[in-house]
C-alpha cells in the first residue's frame, strides 16, 4: 500500500478554484515577480479575490495583468476583515506568475494603497514593511483543555502547521508518487486544469476531494448518525452510525453512503458509491464506485485529530493509496458561512 501526504492548502499550495494543488500545475510558485498599477477590476468574494491591475510596461505601455488570490475565509482566519482593496487603489503585488501567461500572478504579498503590507500564504515574508498584517490566525498545536468533548466540536487546519510538522507536509504535487493505471494516466496527460476543472462556477467537491479542503469543520449528532459539517462549499455529510446501516443497494451520489463505526476510540467511516468521478481536481480520475476508507483518532489530550483516508480503486490505482493529515482545536474558532458566487 503506498502512503503520501495529504497536503494541506494553508501550509504551502492556497485554495483557488481549480483547488489546492491545482496551484501549483497553473502557477511557477518557484518564482515571485512583482507589479504595480492601477485597481481597475475587482471580485472580492469566496472563492477567491480576483483583481486586475493597469501596470506602465515598457517604453510606457499600459499592460494588463491578472492577480488572483486567496478566499475570503482565508482572509478572515488571518485576521483580515472587511474589503481592504477598492477599484482605483494604486497597489504593489508579488506573487507567483502562471506558466501560461507571465502577466497573471497567484499573489503572496500586496502593499495597500495606504501603505500597509499583507502577507497571505504561508510560505510567504515580508517584502516591504518590517510589520506586516495577517499573520494572525489559529495556530499553535491546539487546546487540549477537553478530551470529554471527543470529536464533537470544530476543527481547524493550523496556519503554522508546516512549520510544526514539517514532514506531514509534502509542497509538491507530482503524480509520479501515485501508482495510476494506464488509463489514469492517460486521462491526466490530456486534462486541461482550467477547461476540465470540476469545480468551476461554485460547483461543489464530492468525495474524495472534498476532505483536503484546509477550512474549519464540525462534527455534531442527528439521531444516530453522525453528521459532518465542511465549511468549504457548506458541505455537509451524513455518516450513518445503526449497525443495520449499509452501503448495499443506496444510490449513487458526489458524497456517496457513509457508514461507521467506533475501533478502539477511532471513528472509522467508509463510503461506497461516491459517483464523482474524480480523485482530485487537476486531472486524475475515479470510478463510479471506489472504496474509501477514513479514520479519525483522537491525540491523548483531545487537542489534535489524526486522520488517515485510504482509497481502493483498481481502475485508477495499481495498489490503494492513503493520504494523512490532522486537525487541531482552537475554542474561538466557528464554522462560517462559505457562500461561494460565480
Amino acid at each position: 500500500m503506498m502512503k503520501l501526504v495529504f497536503y494541506l492548502a494553508f501550509l504551502a499550495i492556497p485554495f483557488s478554484v481549480l483547488a489546492h494543488h491545482s496551484v501549483a500545475v497553473i502557477f511557477d510558485i518557484a518564482e515571485v515577480v512583482e507589479a504595480e498599477g492601477e485597481v481597475t477590476s475587482l471580485i472580492w468574494r469566496n472563492p477567491h479575490v480576483r483583481l486586475e491591475l493597469s501596470v506602465e510596461g515598457a517604453q510606457g505601455i499600459e499592460e494588463v495583468w491578472s492577480v488572483e488570490a486567496t478566499s475570503l475565509t482565508n482572509f478572515r482566519r488571518r485576521g483580515l476583515e472587511g474589503q481592504l482593496v477598492h477599484l482605483g487603489d494604486t497597489i504593489r503585488v508579488a506573487g507567483n506568475p502562471a506558466r501560461s501567461d507571465p502577466k497573471s500572478l497567484y499573489v503572496e504579498n500586496i502593499l495597500l494603497a495606504n501603505g500597509e503590507e499583507i502577507v497571505l500564504e504561508g510560505r510567504g515574508a515580508p517584502r516591504w514593511a518590517d510589520e506586516v498584517l495577517g499573520e494572525d490566525g489559529p495556530s499553535g498545536d491546539g487546546d487540549g483543555s477537553a478530551l470529554q468533548l471527543g470529536i464533537f466540536r470544530v476543527w481547524s487546519s493550523p496556519l503554522d502547521q508546516g512549520l510544526l510538522f514539517p514532514e506531514d507536509v509534502n509542497p509538491s504535487f507530482d503524480f509520479g508518487l501515485y501508482p495510476l493505471t494506464a488509463a489514469a494516466r492517460s486521462a491526466v496527460e490530456v486534462f486541461d486544469p482550467v477547461a476540465d476543472s470540476p469545480i468551476l462556477n461554485c460547483v461543489s467537491k464530492g468525495m474524495p476531494t472534498i476532505m483536503e479542503q484546509p477550512y474549519p469543520m464540525r462534527f455534531f449528532l442527528q439521531g444516530q448518525n453522525i453528521i459532518l459539517h465542511l465549511e468549504e462549499f457548506d458541505t455537509f455529510r451524513t455518516i450513518h452510525m445503526a449497525p443495520s446501516a449499509t452501503a448495499d443497494g443506496q444510490p449513487g451520489s458526489k458524497l456517496g453512503y457513509s457508514t461507521g463505526r467506533w475501533e478502539e476510540g477511532s471513528l472509522i467511516v467508509t463510503t461506497r458509491h461516491a459517483n464523482w468521478g474524480h480523485f482530485d481536481v487537476v486531472g486524475i480520475p475515479l470510478s463510479e464506485n471506489p472504496e474509501i476508507i477514513e479514520r479519525f483518532t483522537l491525540n491523548n489530550n483531545g487537542a489534535r485529530l489524526d486522520y488517515t483516508l485510504t482509497v481502493t480503486d483498481p481502475e485508477t490505482f495499481m495498489e490503494p493509496v492513503t493520504l494523512s493529515k490532522f486537525w487541531v482545536w482552537y475554542p474561538e474558532i466557528t464554522v462560517e458561512p462559505f457562500e461561494c458566487q460565480v
